[in-house]
């Protein structure tokens, strides 16, 4: 069994075939598939989704880096109101900090950060990271926030193993998609030297398709192609792959 950590199967990329892509990825051995949430707009089609599929599809609750402006509060109160009105959800996320895109609302991304920090504390839930060129101001919001119960995954990780020791050392796991089977990305190397007991899996579908369907729109079958990569730049059995980064996601999601 593998698991998808991270995708979002829920946007209108899937509208014309999500029922075939959902069940595609069940057929292929991906039997959970964890929904991390981006802001209000998305909560109904997610919890839609989570619906029609309770057995497969399990919801997390937060606000996206890039979808922090300036009425970032608002949006903090929506996803502070979800989680106390519901009690499926599996983790806050997907939070985070975004450098790449926009630096306008940094401070504002850096207070949606620490709130949501203070709401997976509250609530008992793992974290689902966002981090692009942020790694350094991440870093630096987890040591100042010094909570050991504070848990859960760097969300498609593509750092370099100075910055995997440095989070697997704050508690945290590695989501590592399709990034790692891309060449010239260098992160096979990476993933080489990085314990699978810190490592779970992820697609981040529509986005970032693994090779051999890079440029195409993704999706949660896909994830064995990121399994079979890593499963050759260790020189293991893919079965063993799969059978420890699964269970690493059950334990830190509390999975059934």
């Amino acid at each position: 069994m593998l698991i998808d950590t991270h995708t979002h199967l829920y946007v209108r990329d899937y509208n014309n075939d999500r029922d075939e892509v959902v069940n595609n990825a069940i057929d292929n051995g991906v039997n959970y598939l964890l929904l991390p949430n981006i802001d209000s707009k998305s909560i109904k089609p997610l919890k839609e989704l989570c619906k029609e599929y309770p057995k497969n599809c399990f919801p997390m609750m937060g606000l996206h880096p890039t979808s922090v402006k300036a009425n970032y509060k608002a949006d903090l109160k929506t996803v502070q109101d979800e989680l106390e009105a519901e009690n499926n959800y599996i983790a806050v996320g997907e939070i985070g900090i975004d450098l790449y895109w926009d630096k306008t609302f940094f401070k504002e991304q850096e207070e949606a950060l620490l709130f949501q920090f203070e709401l997976a504390i509250n609530h008992n839930l793992p974290v689902v990271i966002h981090s692009r060129e942020s790694f350094p101001e991440i870093f630096k919001i987890i040591e100042k926030f010094n909570n050991p119960n504070l848990n859960g995954v760097f969300h498609c990780f593509s750092g370099t193993l100075e910055d995997a020791k440095h989070i697997t050392d704050l508690g945290f796991k590695l989501g590592i998609g399709g990034v790692v089977t891309f060449k010239k990305a260098g992160l096979d190397q990476v993933v080489k030297d990085i314990d699978l007991k810190h490592i779970v899996l992820e697609t981040d579908s529509p986005y970032l398709t693994p090779a051999p369907y890079r440029g195409k729109r993704n999706q949660s079958a896909y994830i064995k192609y990121i399994a079979e990569e890593i499963a050759i730049v260790k020189d293991i059995d893919i079965n063993e792959v799969a059978k420890i980064t699964s269970a690493n996601a059950i334990d830190i999601f509390k999975l059934n």
